[in-house]
């Protein structure tokens, strides 16, 4: 039988029939506001900015308002099943947790408490190569729940087949390679604060722990930790490749592919060309190109010209299940969702992580019903109306 994701709204109003207020906000909208109040200014900037004035950002969730539901009564919505099959990794709904690296700066389980707390609900999570938690060990807080695997392409060539080994030897499922970060972007935020949270050692938890990186060391980074983010930072920073760097890829990684960072229809169509698995449309919520296209608004486009032959997925502005919905509804066969979950692990933990992930899940379960969908399936571009 399937998830009732909306009970969480029960369990809230109805625990000992008093209610039990959440520790913050089931409003995801309003996670960043709160999560300023519990984070110190550093941190906060680093998760919370984007690229140059915010534009981009801020075009994310504007584009996620041009667009309305169009409910639809009598449909018989009662019962919903929203559990989707994705690259071949099953999960209860089309949701899964966007790699966010360093997660240490905002709590000191980092990223084991998050792939703690999205396996307990069954949605996949995808680490990201600038953890502060190896592969290793977050693969053992995941126990037996889904996992992928984002890449920030080393450009040594041995370096990077030993990680993409290691992930894979771990349990990793699908690669997500993130395509529009080969160098940082201008973010203001984190300039005038003169804070690079990689510069002090964390994020590295990656390579710090890969035989190969390790033997590109003269000294171990235990004994010389600048020296060794010095050598990590010039691996995977200011080397943008081409096309024909692809079979790479295939030849180091027996699962499917994802291109992360797609926004232009004819990059969609060569990756699809190129024998790639899927792609995620996103621009990194707006902390790489300031004034870029919002994701939402080339979704349509990229999904009607490659969504037959590749899985395509949805990153950048997701807040609510209305979005989820509308994502879906446009093409996406799942959404990542991405700060949301970090200002969760900032309020508690494991917990917080939780917290979100469920009231997530329970808003797009009561807004798919109260739409009148019963499945993931049902949802097309005629759900919506664009305003």
């Amino acid at each position: 039988m399937a998830e009732r994701f909306g009970s969480y709204q029960n369990e809230i109003y109805l625990q000992g029939y008093g209610g039990t207020k959440p520790a913050f906000s089931t409003d995801a909208t309003r996670l960043e506001e709160s999560a300023a109040q519990v984070l110190e200014p550093e941190p906060f900037f680093y998760v919370a900015g984007a690229a140059g004035s915010g534009a981009t950002a801020r075009a994310n969730r504007a584009a996620f308002d041009r667009w309305k539901i169009v409910p639809r009564m009598l449909t018989d919505a009662t019962e919903r099943d929203l559990s989707t099959t994705v690259l071949g990794t099953p999960m209860p709904a089309p949701v899964l947790l966007a790699p966010v690296g360093v997660q240490s700066i905002v709590h000191p389980e980092a990223e084991a408490a998050t792939a703690r707390a999205a396996a307990g609900l069954g949605l996949p999570t995808v680490l990201s190569t600038a953890s502060s938690t190896s592969i290793e060990d977050v693969a053992r807080a995941c126990g037996d729940g889904a996992r992928w695997f984002q890449l920030y392409w080393p450009n040594d060539p041995e370096v990077c087949a030993s990680i993409l080994g290691r992930a894979q030897r771990a349990g990793y499922s699908v690669l997500v390679v993130t395509l529009d970060t080969w160098t940082l972007a201008w973010r203001p935020a984190d300039l005038d604060r003169a804070y690079l949270p990689f510069l002090h050692g964390l994020g590295m938890a990656v390579p710090f722990t890969d035989p190969v990186f390790r033997s590109r060391l003269d000294k171990a980074p235990e004994d010389d930790t600048p020296s060794a983010v010095l050598r990590w930072i010039s691996m995977v920073t200011g080397t943008d490749r081409d096309w024909t760097a692809l079979p790479f890829l295939r030849e180091h990684w027996d699962g499917p592919i994802v291109l992360k960072g797609i926004q232009h229809v004819d990059d969609a169509r060569r990756a699809a060309d190129a024998g790639m698995d899927g792609i995620a449309v996103s621009n990194h919520g707006g902390r790489q190109v300031d004034g870029a296209v919002a994701s939402l608004e080339v979704l349509p486009e990229i999904a009607a010209a490659v969504g037959d032959r590749i899985e395509v997925l949805f990153d950048s502005g997701i807040r609510t299940g209305a979005d989820v919905l509308k994502a879906l509804a446009l093409g996406a066969r799942a959404v990542l969702l991405g700060r949301p979950y970090v200002y969760g692990l900032a309020h508690s933990g494991e917990e917080g992580v939780r917290h979100v992930l469920r009231s997530l899940l329970a808003d797009f379960d009561l807004t798919m019903g109260l739409s009148g969908y019963r499945k993931v399936a049902e949802l097309t571009p005629a759900a919506l109306r664009r305003s």
